[in-house]
């Protein structure tokens, strides 16, 4: 298990040493003078089936924070689609700039011929910074591209799916750790309401949850004040509050040991990936402050479970009731932890990690 934080991408042993730690299988580097497009498509292991995972666009602050991000995000996406019980691998993709002002039709067009060289290896969806629509311009030169408009024949949005999986997860760790998974009356911290956290707020709101929120976008803030009566907070006193559960449901790295020693909540359950800045300290250190932690790239899986139906041919309530599934995974995971005396993310790992070494081995076999 790597920790990839510590790790310098780009040392001085080379990338190639670097793809060898963390396991991966291809990196690939995608440049266009053209239409500005810089990208890269990073697949981990595809033992189980094509990698796929969503295309991220971002204005990173180096190429470095680019390529740590991509490598941390493929191998999420290997687990998640592991222990979902998906024939998947894992694989992610990062398109380097602001999507506000390089945003084009060439640039995803141009970016979906790179992904079309892979052979179908890799399979790309939408991501923080892209959507639906930039998918269908990846579409017109690659098949390998789903989370296409439902006019398309495509699963539209998955950040519902993703929202009520979270959901999910987030009840199936109350039960754990308070005997039901009634949310009636529980303070919840959402930090982060995009188009996931956003559909998470509307099902909290619904069973009657106490809500508070932050987020950098002030309309956002104001719309689910309006919405939800969700009470604003800044980011850093989110932390802090003495609360029941904290969903993070923004970008990675939120959980580290500055972080985890303001928490006052029980649970920490939230749709971001890569929550943990440090995968074995700092889930140790939320099982040492008895906060129960559901795995990020367990509970956030729906989006993922929700594409991949597309493969063959889309059904939402397929997508749904596969989802469903999540909450029983939850609570076998954190009876598992409590068995073993060990934290949730080293349980979760060893699980997804052991379906993959099966199915190798049974493929050597044949």
């Amino acid at each position: 298990m790597i920790d990839v934080k510590e790790k310098t991408i780009l040392n001085d042993a080379g990338i190639f040493d670097t793809m060898t730690e963390f396991e991966h299988e291809q990196i690939m580097f995608c440049s266009d003078n053209a239409s500005g497009l810089k990208a890269i498509i990073a697949i981990h292991n595809t033992v189980l089936g094509p990698g796929l995972g969503g295309t991220r666009f971002y204005n990173y602050k180096s190429e470095n924070d680019a390529i740590k991000d991509v490598l941390r995000l493929s191998r999420g996406m290997t687990y998640k689609a592991s222990i979902s019980g998906l024939n998947l691998g894992g694989a992610k993709a990062i398109i380097i700039g602001d999507p506000n002002r390089i945003k084009s039709e060439a640039l995803f067009r141009r970016f979906g011929r790179f992904i079309d060289n892979l052979g179908g290896k890799y399979i790309t969806a939408e991501d923080v910074g892209t959507t639906t629509s930039d998918m269908e311009y990846i579409s017109m030169e690659t098949q390998h591209v789903v989370g296409l408009p439902e006019i398309k024949g495509g699963g539209g949005d998955p950040s519902p799916v993703t929202a009520y999986g979270v959901y999910l997860g987030m009840k199936a760790a109350a039960k754990h750790t308070y005997g039901n998974d009634s949310l009636n009356g529980k303070t919840i911290a959402v930090q982060g309401i995009g188009k996931v956290g956003y559909n998470l707020i509307e099902l909290l709101h619904k069973e009657g949850a106490k809500i508070y929120v932050t987020d950098i976008n002030e309309d956002n803030l104001k719309k689910a004040n309006t919405d939800f009566n969700a009470i604003s907070v800044n980011n850093e006193d989110i932390f802090s509050l003495d609360i029941d559960i904290f969903a993070p449901c923004a970008m990675g790295a939120v959980l580290n040991s500055n972080t985890i020693n303001k928490l006052k909540c029980s649970i920490v359950a939230g749709a971001a990936n890569n929550q943990l800045e440090n995968e074995d300290e700092h889930g140790s250190m939320l099982k040492t402050k008895d906060i129960v932690y559901v795995p990020d790239f367990l509970i956030n899986a729906g989006g993922l479970i929700n594409v991949y139906s597309e493969v063959n041919g889309y059904n939402k309530k397929i997508a749904f009731a596969q989802t469903e599934k999540i909450y029983y995974t939850v609570l076998d995971i954190l009876s598992k932890a409590e068995k073993e005396n060990t934290h949730t993310q080293k349980a979760a790992i060893a699980i997804a990690e052991n379906r993959i070494k099966q199915i190798m081995q049974l493929k050597s076999t044949i």
